[in-house]
């Protein structure tokens, strides 16, 4: 009891920091922020992949399901913490449960991995925004070998595209295990790419509240520009006819409903930390319950409508390609069986090649290994996520637009506003609970916090700059988050329903909004929401423990191409390190809190005995 008095003391002096606490200006700042954060790089790279790899549209019925039933109810719930207890996310937890602030230091610790590598893909946009402004893109060709005499052989065996990203931008090893210096253009650009995030929050809520208005809005009009153009491109419609073609024998697969569910999970930005910071500037009375449901209706409107604009490009660059072996092939059968110029056209191709084997078998076996099989179909089904989609494919099909500059600049400055967005939520998230530790903000101005975490995210940040350090980025890309956000937010709906208690959580909605929690809010938050955050932790243990010997892809430049390669025994370990240790605060935590209950219970005791002695 003791100790729960003091923690109580302890509490309310840091509430009765309220009224010095910094608020956004107005709803729409709060609205902006959680749509710049939850509106991010997930939507232009990881929705368009599942749609493309789980059936097209027939992927939108588990994703949609699973926005009802798991992403809105707990996009609802850090709203109304954070806005209820105004403190960030190891002080909200805390405050409902002394033995739980593990959870709040289980989300910094997340959202630090989640910032050392994710500021990485803005310093790649920066990268190709610069070397946008040339009268030849730099990745549309191959560059010219050092004796002038032909093309670099690894461009060859590539393309320019993935030579440019691997060779130019990353200037990649062969392995994990061959590390080498830093490359100093990702470098600079890194740092370029850290000073614009201190800016953005550099006097806190206030200046990230006047930043979100652009952040939040400019990508928008990015890919309806794109969107424009896209549609307009020579093969679009193939796209946008292939994302929108369902496969219905797809909603039979277990992984389509895991991977829906996983992307609603990941895309609102769940357990970080972030939304419960945001929250938390709140005025108490703000209505979050209907922006929670705007916010996720945006972010996952914003998947659909960028996986339109994807796949018209994607189409584009795939009937380019068709129709560039289409070319080929035509040439080839022209030479070799010498028919007039105008004789075989793209459209009668096919034609030709049936009818030129029947009249022509031994000439026509002759050609070999030169004759291509081109099929359309096969183009669309190349699935690329990732990395891949946004700075090798997006670049192919830019390179081969009109005026392809223009396109370029525009596409590179949006990913650069989604991904700082982001970084805003994830930097926010540690920012936050660290300013209402009392000895942090005693002897630390607000500056100087966000000023030594943004370095501090830099240095350690340069480690993705060094000739593998893209292997490493893949690793905290896979394995920094995935398995501890689950697990957080697995403990947090539990804490709410079942140990703060949904009646309590339910009377402290009522005091914000003025009325109880519906039966929708309550049925997802204590049935169904933890029954599909179970699961999915369970299938992740599984697939992870089915999966063997995690492997990485590994550029080879001898092939031109990646191939599969396992991760050595100590990035193995690294991996373990990564998944077991944000997880690790939750429980360690809660010892350290029961430690230091019984020590000050002990202590009462012994002052109560050396009283009755003296």
């Amino acid at each position: 009891q003791a100790f729960y008095k003091l923690h109580a003391i302890s509490l309310d002096s840091t509430m009765g920091k309220d009224a010095a606490r910094a608020e956004w200006d107005n709803p729409m700042q709060f609205v902006l922020a959680c749509v710049s954060y939850a509106v991010g790089l997930g939507n232009v790279w990881r929705f368009p992949y599942l749609c493309q790899m789980h059936g097209g549209g027939g992927f939108l019925i588990p994703y949609l399901l699973m926005l009802v039933l798991l992403g809105v109810p707990l996009f609802y719930m850090e709203l109304a913490i954070g806005q209820k207890m105004r403190l960030g996310s190891i002080g909200a937890w805390r405050a409902i449960n002394p033995y739980l602030g593990g959870v709040g230091l289980a989300s910094v610790v997340t959202s630090m991995y989640l910032c050392l590598y994710y500021n990485v893909i803005n310093a790649w946009s920066f990268w190709y925004l610069f070397h946008s402004f040339q009268s030849v893109l730099p990745w549309a060709e191959c560059p010219v070998n050092s004796n002038l005499t032909g093309h670099v052989e690894e461009c060859e065996r590539a393309t320019p595209t993935q030579y440019f990203f691997y060779r130019e931008t990353l200037d990649i090893s062969g392995s994990i295990e061959e590390n080498g210096g830093i490359h100093m253009g990702q470098a600079l650009c890194l740092l370029l790419a850290w000073m614009i995030v201190y800016l953005f929050i550099v006097k806190g809520v206030k200046s990230t509240g006047k930043v979100v208005y652009f952040t939040a809005t400019f990508p928008y009009l990015v890919l309806i520009i794109y969107l424009i153009r896209g549609v307009t491109l020579h093969g679009a419609i193939n796209g946008v006819k292939y994302m929108f073609t369902p496969k219905m024998e797809q909603l039979a697969n277990p992984t389509t409903w895991i991977n829906a569910a996983t992307q609603i999970f990941f895309s609102l930005g769940l357990g970080f930390g972030s939304l419960i910071a945001f929250a938390s500037y709140n005025q108490y009375n703000n209505n979050f319950e209907k922006q929670a449901i705007v916010v996720s209706m945006v972010n996952s409107s914003t998947s659909i409508f960028a996986s339109i604009v994807t796949f018209s490009i994607y189409g584009f660059k795939a009937t380019f390609n068709y129709e560039s072996c289409l070319e080929r092939v035509r040439l080839l059968l022209l030479n070799t069986f010498d028919l007039a110029e105008d004789t075989i056209s793209l459209e009668n191709v096919i034609h030709w090649i049936a009818e030129l084997n029947r009249t022509h078998p031994e000439q026509f076996a002759s050609l070999g290994g030169r004759l291509e099989t081109c099929d359309l179909e096969a183009e669309l089904d190349t699935a690329v996520e990732g990395t891949g989609l946004a700075f090798i494919v997006y670049s192919e099909a830019i390179k081969n637009m009109p005026v392809s500059q223009l396109w370029s600049v525009l596409y590179f400055i949006m990913l650069l506003l989604l991904g700082m967005g982001s970084m805003l939520g994830n930097v926010i998230a540690v920012i936050t609970p660290l300013s209402d530790l009392k000895f942090i903000s005693r002897y630390m101005s607000t500056k100087t916090l966000n000023g030594l975490v943004c370095l501090f995210c830099l240095l350690l940040g340069l480690g993705f700059t060094t000739h593998s350090g893209n292997y490493w980025f893949t690793m905290f890309n896979d394995y920094g988050a995935t398995f501890s956000l689950l697990f957080i937010v697995l403990i947090e709906v539990i804490t709410v329903c079942y140990i703060y208690g949904i009646k309590r959580f339910e009377k402290d909605v009522e005091d914000m909004l003025g009325h109880r929690l519906n039966c929708y809010w309550k049925i997802m938050l204590a049935g169904v929401s933890p029954i599909l955050l179970i699961a999915l932790f369970i299938f992740y243990i599984v697939n992870y423990i089915q999966g063997g010997t995690p492997t990485y892809q590994a550029w080879n430049k001898e092939l031109g191409k990646s191939v599969v390669t396992e991760y050595p025994p100590y990035a193995q370990a690294f991996i373990g390190l990564l998944l077991a240790s944000s997880v690790c605060c939750i429980p360690l935590t809660a010892l350290y809190t029961y430690c230091k209950k019984r020590n000050l219970a002990s202590g009462k005791r012994e002052r109560t005995v050396s009283t009755v002695s003296a």
